[in-house]
């Protein structure tokens, strides 16, 4: 599995973690990289992150968090008749983490933003998750002029 797409599955699972517990993106995180020192996790490759997951991993869960609002405004501005409140825990956030990555990081090209949102859909969102997730972010690269 490539590098970024590890880094991309911490940052869903601590913005998940973040956003159910309520607390602080970092605490989120530090509590994922803690966990993993401790004990290897087997979901996710059985080896603790590398020195560049973390650091790409860290950039995307921070970005985040710090414009959240920005990013929760865009996503229901393309999105009919969802509330982002009203969304699914994990497609929210995976939402929020490719609006980020469409919006403020213009390294990456937005195909390769859809489509590693949608391989995290599939593996962690519900059956009709992809679909949706594609939808919007699709909306939201050809309204920003990504596409």
């Amino acid at each position: 599995m490539a590098s970024r797409r590890r880094a991309r599955e911490y940052a869903l699972q601590s913005l998940f973690h973040a956003d159910l517990g309520r607390i602080p993106t970092r605490d989120a995180l530090n509590a994922l990289w803690a966990g993993m020192l401790d004990d290897s996790d087997e979901s996710l490759g059985g080896r603790a992150p590398d020195s560049e997951e973390i650091e790409f991993a860290t950039r995307l869960a921070e970005g985040v968090e710090s414009s959240r609002d920005a990013l929760d405004k865009r996503i229901e501005a393309a999105s009919t008749n969802w509330r982002v409140v009203r969304m699914a825990v994990v497609d929210r956030n995976l939402l929020r983490l490719g609006t980020y990555e469409l919006l403020y990081c213009p390294d990456i090209p937005a195909n390769v933003t859809i489509n590693e949102a949608v391989e995290l859909a599939k593996r962690f969102g519900a059956k009709d998750s992809k679909g949706f997730v594609n939808g919007i972010l699709d909306r939201i690269a050809r309204d920003s002029g990504r596409l």
